[in-house]
Parts: structure tokens; C-alpha cells; sequence
């Protein structure tokens, strides 16, 4: 018998996701910082945000020699099980106070949502 399978580690949020909420959490961060919190390569990092750009979800705003990035209110998840909610819900439900390595709410970002009951919308969300 040879050796069993391995199987690549997975996570439940994708790399477009995270890259969204660090965006969110700090709408000035500079991508290379993007990269190390969502340990990523600074490369794979700008391609994201391109599809992140390109799919309507932000928009990167010139402020000075840095770039603002701004996420698109109303803007709706893709897969169609989830194409009726709103990505800001998922932001909303990640930028909540005294979530354990949360900072808390984003700075200076302008997405707004409707109060949710997170135990009941992680579920409704499949998280």
C-alpha cells in the first residue's frame, strides 16, 4: 500500500475575501501590507483587488502617492446560492467589537448595513 492522499489545507473564506475585509478594516493600507496579513504575495495581492475592481466590488480612489479603496455598497455575493446578500453583511459580520483579532470597526469606510444578529446570519450566510 502506498501513502494515503494528503489533502492541500483549505479555509472556509477565500483569498478574494480576505483581501476585501483587510480592505475594509483599513481603506488606506498599502497593499504590500495587504500581502503579509493575508499571506500572500504582494503580485497575487494587486491581481485580486483587479477582480475585486473589475467585478464592481471597490474602487481604488488616488489620495496623494497612496490609493483609498472604497467597497461598493449593495454590492452582492456571485455564487448564486448567496446572490441575495450583500457582501457588506460579511464585512459587517467580520468588523464586529471584541471579535478575538479584530480591531473593530473599519476606519473611515462608509458601508452601510442593516443590524444583524450574527449567530443567526453566520448560519443563514453557510459560516
Amino acid at each position: 500500500m502506498g501513502e494515503p492522499l494528503r489533502r492541500a489545507p483549505w479555509t472556509f473564506l477565500t483569498s478574494h475575501a480576505r483581501v476585501l475585509m483587510a480592505l475594509e478594516r483599513d481603506p488606506g493600507v498599502r497593499l504590500r501590507d495587504v500581502a503579509t496579513t493575508c499571506l500572500l504575495t504582494e503580485r497575487t495581492v494587486q491581481a485580486l483587488v483587479a477582480d475585486l475592481e473589475e467585478g464592481g466590488y471597490l474602487t481604488r480612489v488616488r489620495d496623494g502617492r497612496r490609493n483609498r479603496y472604497r467597497i461598493t455598497p449593495g454590492a452582492k455575493f456571485r455564487h448564486p446560492a448567496e446572490a441575495e446578500h450583500d457582501i457588506a453583511e460579511l464585512l459587517h459580520l467580520f468588523a464586529q467589537p471584541g471579535r478575538p483579532g479584530q480591531p473593530g470597526p473599519a476606519r473611515g469606510l462608509q458601508v452601510e448595513t442593516p443590524a444583524l444578529d450574527t449567530g443567526r446570519d453566520a448560519r443563514r450566510l453557510g459560516l
